[in-house]
């Protein structure tokens, strides 16, 4: 019978993460693999400014600072993808391009690239690859989801984020040994590889072809930009929603001294990219730590509550970065590269910690009716916070004086940016009006 045979067609279907696998949620796990993977090459980047174009703590924060662009106009993608669809799709020949344009700026890096000036275009257009795809491979997930009961929905959710995981550990525990043995810009053209599974991926994505007479016209495209911006703009106005966005922006932008760090750990402390790959391999392992630590035992505690105490903690474990900086832990006995991987884990930890609740706010705050477009409006604007920080750094760190080879005045660079951790507390009661009932369960963290 027909549902016999259904079942089992059922049987033997793979299930992962408690998800039956079909070739959409193939596709779903790949793009979100990719998110993690293309990690490979975020140490090479740093290692190819500042050992290739020579260019100075700042100039580099500068630089990786403005090619992370797309991520802040998240909602414009995905308002590009719903009305304008190209060769009849609205979300295969999208992720396509994705995948052209991420293995275009890679592949360029790999070869030609050779001056500031295209590197950010090549690391934007790299960018722009994983934002725009994340927009579409969410709105595939959300399509997927809906409907779906919620087990099955908080499974798919699991699936996305242990791709993501799998992805991001692989890539860090090769990172560092691949630019060791082959150089900066063989890592570029490994990862140019990666954006490739994105438009494969598209191949496996079911979705009907938009009917000619849904074609929208300019003016209709236009008119609907309005309504989309008009609806953001006319809900932004409420206290209740602007005041924690504000506080989800100030707690990402007080300024950050990595940029400088990592000069200091290679030039002065002599790190080789070899070791900084097994510390980016344990900053992975720890984030996964960290998003255990805040579901199983946090996750109810009240945000003001988690705000107010990681930020302290932050600043306090922060800290410890001034005796590595002074040098003061040969003085304890501890060498530079195990205080650098104990720092880490305990930093990555906590950072994981004191980000989760960002999320869980932004998920309360989001009106009904425009969910999905004010979650990414919220997420570009902590982006642009992240952005406003390594701004904030750059300029910091240029005052300051601190360059490829003078550290003089860096133990200051970090002091100021771990006292400024405690400025958004000031903002704190921001965030006074969002109900504190609801346990907002947090299974997924992407992000470039």
């Amino acid at each position: 019978s027909a549902s016999a045979s259904a079942s089992a067609l059922t049987s033997t279907q793979r299930v992962i993460f408690g998800v039956p696998m079909s070739p959409e949620v193939y596709a779903i796990a790949l793009v979100y693999f990719v998110q993690g993977v293309i990690g490979l090459s975020r140490l090479a980047k740093d290692f190819y400014l500042k050992d290739e174009l020579h260019l100075s703590p700042s100039e580099t924060a500068l630089i990786l600072s403005i090619s992370q662009a797309p991520w802040l106009v998240k909602p414009l993608w995905g308002f590009l993808s719903d009305s304008v669809p190209i060769f009849g799709y609205r979300r295969k020949s999208y992720l396509m391009i994705c995948g052209a344009i991420g293995c275009l700026g890679w592949a360029s890096m790999a070869t030609w690239v050779d001056a500031p000036a295209t590197a950010v275009v090549a690391f934007t257009l790299g960018s722009l690859s994983i934002a725009f795809s994340d927009v579409l491979i969410d709105s595939i997930v959300v399509t997927k989801a809906r409907g779906e009961e919620q087990g099955v929905s908080g499974s798919l959710q699991s699936l996305c984020w242990g791709s993501v995981a799998i992805g991001s550990i692989v890539s860090s525990y090769f990172s560092g040994s691949l630019i060791e043995s082959y150089g900066s810009r063989f890592v570029f053209g490994a990862t140019a590889v990666f954006p490739l599974l994105i438009a494969g991926a598209s191949t496996l994505v079911q979705e009907k072809p938009v009917p000619k007479s849904e074609v929208m016209s300019r003016d209709s495209i236009f008119t609907d930009f309005k309504t989309m911006t008009g609806k953001l703009f006319q809900v932004a106005k409420r206290r209740d929603i602007w005041a924690p966005a504000f506080f989800v922006f100030l707690w990402q932008a007080t300024p950050s001294a990595g940029t400088a760090m990592f000069y200091f750990n290679t030039n002065e402390l002599g790190f080789s990219p070899e070791f900084l790959g097994r510390v980016a391999f344990l900053r992975a392992f720890a984030a996964l730590g960290g998003v255990a630590l805040y579901n199983g035992y946090l996750k109810r505690v009240p945000l003001k509550k988690m705000f107010l105490w990681t930020s302290i903690l932050g600043t306090a474990l922060g800290s410890t970065q001034l005796l590595l900086v002074s040098r003061m832990n040969l003085e304890l006995g501890i060498s530079d590269k195990v205080f650098a991987l104990t720092d880490t884990a305990v930093l990555t930890v906590l950072g994981e910690v004191s980000f989760l609740p960002v999320l869980v706010l932004a998920a309360k705050i989001c009106p009904e009716g425009v969910e999905a477009t004010f979650f990414a409006a919220l997420m570009s604007l902590f982006n642009a916070g992240g952005v406003t920080s390594e701004f904030l750094g750059a300029g910091l760190t240029q005052s300051l004086g601190v360059t490829a080879d003078n550290f003089d005045n860096l133990f200051l660079l970090v002091l100021i940016c771990n006292v400024t951790g405690l400025v958004p507390l000031a903002a704190l009661k921001l965030i006074d009006e969002v109900k504190e009932d609801d346990v907002v369960h947090v299974d997924v963290e992407k992000g470039d």
